[in-house]
């Protein structure tokens, strides 16, 4: 169990990251949409700065994952 934890711990915080800033964009785009009649402009400018969060997001937990498997096999070496 033990194995496969640490993988499924990355792969629900970047999969968080992608599909969370993408379902409030639609849905809070397509409401924009339809109060201002704006024909999907504002779903578009939202879904692609959910893109962006999104990447962000991934990049950053990519990043303390990889700290955190840096310092282990450093911990590991030292013992």
């Amino acid at each position: 169990r033990e194995d496969w934890a640490p993988a499924m711990r990355i792969f629900s915080e970047i999969s968080t990251w992608i599909v969370a800033p993408i379902i409030l964009a639609v849905i809070a785009g397509k409401y924009l949409d339809n109060r201002y009649n704006a024909e999907n402009l504002w779903l578009l400018i939202l879904t692609g700065f959910a893109f962006l969060i999104s990447a962000y997001g991934i990049v950053k937990t990519v990043k303390k994952f990889q700290e955190k498997i840096k310092h282990d096999e450093q911990k590991n070496l030292d013992n």
